[in-house]
């Protein structure tokens, strides 16, 4: 009984809180996106060709399992498609400079691209999760 009047206790001060979803949900959206662009990109520069579905990555660990099932992918003719659905709790919507898709094979997402030209310092400072 004291069990379940302290865990509805805490449930309620959590409640409480303030808690800057759209904040964190956004940084985990955006850790989500680029950890999908490394592996993707990395299985590309190793075997020659994008994969057919993220199941063909390899080496991922434990934790790379919250990324793969947080965003969408498509394999295309020249490149690939990927699409951000979850961060913390749902569909962030993540803004990118430019600068950042230079070299990938994205062709389409739900990211947006931002025209904006950001020195090399700058554009760390932007993607810093």
């Amino acid at each position: 009984m004291n069990k379940t009047i302290f865990t509805i206790l805490c449930l309620c001060m959590l409640c409480s809180c303030s808690f800057p979803q759209h904040e964190v949900n956004a940084k985990f959206g955006k850790q989500h996106f680029v950890s999908a662009v490394a592996f993707i990109e990395l299985h590309k520069t190793r075997n020659g060709a994008y994969p057919d579905a993220l199941s063909d990555l390899q080496y991922l660990g434990d934790w790379d399992l919250i990324w793969s099932n947080a965003v969408r992918y498509q394999k295309s003719e020249n490149g690939y498609n990927l699409y951000i659905e979850n961060g913390w709790i749902g569909e962030p919507e993540l803004a990118f400079p430019e600068a950042f898709r230079i070299g990938l094979g994205i062709k389409q997402t739900n990211v947006v691209w931002s025209n904006e030209s950001h020195s090399q310092d700058e554009l760390k400072k932007e993607i810093k999760l």
